[in-house]
């Protein structure tokens, strides 16, 4: 017999029914339960919290900017987790503003969300499409900028160059102890929603939260999980596994073990409906194939449908690779505020 490769796992996932897939004549208050609670299991989210510690927060640093406060603050929730952020409050005299929480995915770090490079090499990103905390608030959001887990400052401390440059070490190590780093990040996405509310100035009613690639990623898994986030707006971040992270090489924290076994990525909007969601791909993405992800839409229309909200949800496709598209992201993002209003 000639070796041609291991085609074992394509087999595999070519095969997949996945035990909690949408059926529109399942009862679906049941199967929506049943879904959540597989899912925070596969995340890990109890063993995570049983890590957890009273809530420390700590204001480090507050810079007046042109046309806005950049505070930068720390909270801990979990021992030995120290999350780092930077709000930035607008000020136009306003008694209270929007917030959109703005997650940066692969990149340097979230200091490149407020426009403050720190190399040369950052310079057109961060100054430019990157800023996704200085664009919210030039559309009149105050903008939380979250620092992930495996990123920027909080990238692996030990090993050699490559486990210091990817987040692959920690996600690996976080799936040895049980854990997943998916569920580490919409864990602090959480808790950090719950420092908000030491910031008067925040209207935390119709809060937002957006992000690309894996910041479009934890996007949607923390408004999965956080009912307080009334729209969830990822780019380039949503698709069926079977046609994005099964397929094609992507980082080990894009992955939840077993998963595959109980549900599909589109299965999970029915832990966001009737709430808004709003998926912003790119038709000439390569890691997330535009096909897969119309595919996938069509699921969460049903869901949608299924849940009496079917105005809750669209897709928006930008004619870009695997881009943030600044202005049809916020474009996106205004449009939908004021829906729900």
């Amino acid at each position: 017999m000639q070796v041609v490769g291991d085609l074992c796992h394509d087999l595999l996932t070519g095969n997949i029914k996945a035990k909690l897939s949408f059926e529109a004549n399942k009862d679906y208050n049941e199967w929506k339960t049943a879904l959540r609670k597989k899912w925070s299991e596969l995340l890990g989210i109890e063993r995570i919290k049983r890590n957890a510690i009273p809530l420390r927060f700590e204001i480090e640093e507050e810079k007046v900017k042109d046309g806005y406060k950049q505070i930068r603050f720390t909270f801990e929730w979990e021992r030995g987790a120290v999350v780092p952020c930077y709000l930035l409050i607008p000020d136009t005299g306003k008694e209270k503003y929007p917030v959109a929480i703005t997650l940066q995915g692969h990149s340097s770090g979230f200091h490149n969300s407020i426009a403050e490079p720190k190399t040369e090499k950052e310079k057109e990103y961060a100054l430019g499409r990157g800023a996704f905390a200085v664009q919210a608030v030039k559309n009149g959001f105050a903008a939380l900028a979250i620092e992930q887990r495996a990123m920027g400052e909080r990238r692996a401390l030990i090993g050699n160059r490559w486990c210091r440059e990817m987040c692959s070490y920690e996600a690996l190590t976080a799936i040895q102890l049980g854990r997943t780093v998916i569920g580490e990040r919409v864990l602090d996405v959480h808790y950090a929603i719950d420092v908000l509310a030491n910031f008067k100035q925040l209207d935390l009613d119709n809060l937002i939260i957006t992000g690309n690639s894996g910041g479009g990623t934890i996007s949607f898994y923390a408004a999965c999980f956080d009912e307080r986030i009334k729209l969830s707006v990822p780019s380039c971040s949503f698709c069926s596994y079977k046609d994005s992270i099964m397929t094609i090489g992507h980082c080990a924290c894009n992955y939840i073990p077993n998963a595959s076994e109980w549900f599909e990525m589109q299965d999970l909007a029915a832990l966001i409906a009737p709430r808004r969601l709003v998926v912003i791909t790119g038709q000439k993405d390569e890691i997330f194939p535009i096909e897969g992800v119309r595919n996938a839409f069509e699921t969460v229309e049903k869901i949608y449908k299924k849940a009496g909200v079917e105005g809750n949800t669209r897709l928006v496709e930008t004619p870009r690779e695997h881009w943030w598209c600044e202005d049809i992201v916020w474009g996106t993002i205004r449009e939908e505020y004021q829906k729900m209003l």
